[in-house]
């Protein structure tokens, strides 16, 4: 956690990010893809690296036994302010929880921000320990080509400093003080099931979450309009896992189960 991400954090953006504007989007196709995969209610998951709990707010609600674990200080406090979650301060290499006591975990957030791919690893070895014979474990990655696209969508990429964070992205991964103190690890699609097999999950599944739908300059008209809403839904619906679109998409939803 670098004092630019924890700066980043500390502006108290990210409980908005994806209930507003086209960051719906990614919210929405991440409940489809999960309540598709979930156990039924009231199985117990755990939310690491949950931030405030937008997830985790969805899930208690749906029924879910919910306990959110994350870094920043901040995001912990306000999560455990949502009804029926638990909330506490953890380390997603490192899970204070014990062996196979929760039906699902899910790392909506964490693969973001472990550069080094050991880290990684170990983190989805950390929630198969954490996670029930034959629970799902689901992991969110943001993918390789999202800052150039995104910086583009925003008119960004006009300034040659956020052009040249964009493009060494592309080389390495690694985005370094972009917009907003903001850093991240970014995958290549094809990267991500290795991860998994490491770790223990074989034979993930992937899912990209928006398609090319989220760089739409009226996005927000057709997110705002529930009749345009349901047809984008649906249409990426049929796109998520098509093997040539999976890196248009700015997030990535892995899915995997623990050997029964």
């Amino acid at each position: 956690m670098t004092p630019e991400l924890l700066a980043h954090y500390g502006l108290d953006r990210e409980h908005d990010r994806l209930r507003t504007g086209r960051g719906r989007l990614e919210l929405w196709r991440t409940q489809e893809v999960l309540r598709a995969a979930l156990p039924g209610a009231p199985a117990r998951v755990l939310d690491v690296g949950g931030g405030t709990g937008v997830h985790a707010e969805w899930l208690a609600a749906d029924g879910y036994e919910v306990e959110l674990i994350d870094l920043i200080p901040l995001h912990v406090e306000r999560a455990a302010r949502l009804a029926g979650i638990t909330a506490r301060q953890g380390d997603a290499r490192h899970l204070p929880v014990p062996d196979e006591s929760v039906d699902a975990v899910l790392l909506l957030g964490p693969l973001y921000h472990l550069s080094d791919r050991a880290d990684r690893v170990r983190a989805l070895a950390e929630a198969v320990r954490v996670v029930r014979p034959g629970g799902l474990v689901a992991a969110a990655t943001i993918n390789r080509s999202a800052a150039v696209h995104d910086m583009i969508h925003l008119e960004l990429y006009l300034r040659p400093e956020m052009r040249k964070v964009a493009l060494s992205a592309l080389v390495d991964g690694d985005l370094r003080h972009a917009h907003e103190g903001f850093t991240a690890y970014m995958h290549d699609p094809d990267d991500v099931p290795a991860e998994f097999a490491d770790a223990g999950l074989p034979g993930a599944t992937r899912h990209g979450l928006e398609g090319a739908f989220w760089l739409y300059r009226d996005i927000n008209g057709w997110l705002d309009d529930p009749e345009r809403r349901a047809l984008v839904l649906d249409a990426q619906r049929r796109l998520e896992s098509v093997p040539s679109l999976l890196g248009v998409s700015g997030h990535m939803l892995t899915l995997a189960r623990k050997a029964s």
